[in-house]
């Protein structure tokens, strides 16, 4: 078995980050047998470095290794050119056509993107990884297949799966083993290695002198967020190579090439559908909370307001207890693990256990009162608003939902 540091060499793989090593490793490790392998990866690691080394550490490196990119395939053609079509089996068929499991039998099939496959086309598939076995586009007959499969998407899968646009059984068949290779933001010490073998590379090729980075620019190349991982940074590191007279690069002419830079910044790392769903939740709940305390000081005002034209002060804590009984029992949970404090009368009094126990307190006559208030003001509101519920709960400054419960509450 080659060792690691060989197998960098042979494949031009530039890096000592330790997930970078456990994704080569695990690599090595299952090339010598035929189970399938998916891997992982944000667009632009690298992904399609370890199907190259899977099939030339395998016992099928003399035979075929087609990769192929299911993105960027018709749907309409996809299927031809996975296995193959019969002479007149839709219109331009011609002549019969071998597809690509055809054409790879003993080898391997890199499939690129499979995140993009139709759904028709898992099918396919699944039957492929499960049996064998395959059917050619316009043919009644199975045919077989020895292939072995590596696939690599940068679809996060388990939220395509929920949004049903890829096949569970599918990904289970293809991910035996998953190989995860992280974005280059989660490899800064190797950035400079990367940077470094571009510039030469791209000195050869355009031959002229190699560009380096001044020191006061090397913060610059290791904090910026890579977004476009390993393919962004080659791209930029040929663009200064070639533009750039001075071969000394320096902090601002750096920044110039890099879109959207923020210095001192952290980088933005885009969260998962899942954590996405769970942030519209929370904002939902929040949004609930905020329309509860809303409705308790819509009531808190209605309160203060009936006590005036009582002529009657009233403390916070009857404000509480007539919010209590406006609700019900929407509250009366609540009202168990609270002591009510009612406004000092002439004898002293035992604190009430629960919301209900007030027969003894004479502040009874002015909850009556209240409630009488409260009768009049909402059958006058919903007789201006004839009958509208939505109008006169807007009138009295409460929910819609609190007024529907008055309604019943008071049989109007």
């Amino acid at each position: 078995m080659e060792s690691l540091q060989t197998i960098k060499q042979r494949f031009g793989i530039i890096g000592n980050n330790p997930m970078l090593n456990v994704a080569l490793q695990k690599a090595i490790r299952v090339a010598p047998t035929d189970i399938s392998v998916l891997v992982t990866g944000e667009s632009g690691v690298g992904k399609e470095s370890i199907p190259k080394i899977i099939h030339h550490l395998s016992h099928r490196k003399h035979n075929k290794y087609i990769a192929v990119n299911c993105g960027a395939i018709p749907e309409g053609t996809i299927d031809s050119e996975l296995f193959g079509h019969e002479k007149g089996s839709f219109t331009g068929a011609t002549q019969t056509r071998s597809g690509y499991f055809e054409e790879a039998d003993g080898g391997t099939i890199f499939l690129d993107e499979v995140g993009e496959l139709p759904l028709p086309t898992q099918v396919r598939l699944l039957r492929v990884l499960e049996t064998g076995e395959y059917m050619k586009v316009g043919s009644s007959k199975a045919e077989k297949t020895d292939v072995r499969i590596v696939a690599a998407t940068n679809v996060n899968m388990m939220d395509a799966i929920h949004k049903g646009k890829f096949r569970e059984d599918l990904y289970y068949r293809l991910s035996t083993v998953e190989i995860y290779l992280p974005p280059l933001r989660e490899r800064p010490d190797d950035t400079h290695l990367l940077f470094r073998k571009f510039a030469s590379d791209f000195a050869q090729k355009y031959k002229m002198p190699t560009i380096k980075l001044e020191e006061e620019a090397l913060p610059v190349l290791l904090n910026y967020s890579w977004n476009g991982n390993i393919r962004q940074l080659k791209n930029i590191t040929e663009q200064i190579s070639v533009i750039e007279q001075n071969r000394s690069i320096t902090k601002e002419v750096l920044k110039s090439y890099l879109p959207d830079y923020q210095s001192n910044l952290p980088a933005i790392i885009k969260k998962s559908s899942l954590e996405s769903d769970f942030s519209n939740e929370r904002e939902i709940l929040y949004k609930v909370l905020f329309d509860m305390r809303n409705d308790i000081n819509d009531l808190k005002k209605l309160t203060q307001s009936l006590m005036k034209e009582e002529g009657k002060q009233k403390n916070t804590e009857n404000t509480q207890y007539l919010i209590n009984k406006i609700y019900g029992k929407e509250y009366e949970d609540v009202e168990d693990d609270m002591e009510i404090i009612r406004p000092p009368i002439a004898e002293p009094y035992p604190k009430a256990p629960h919301i209900n126990s007030y027969d003894d307190i004479e502040t009874v006559d002015e909850s009556v009162s209240l409630q009488e208030k409260e009768y009049e003001m909402i059958k006058k509101s919903l007789d201006r608003n004839k009958g509208k519920r939505k109008l006169a709960a807007k009138e009295l400054g409460i929910s819609e939902r609190t007024l529907y419960r008055k309604i019943k509450q008071y049989d109007l």
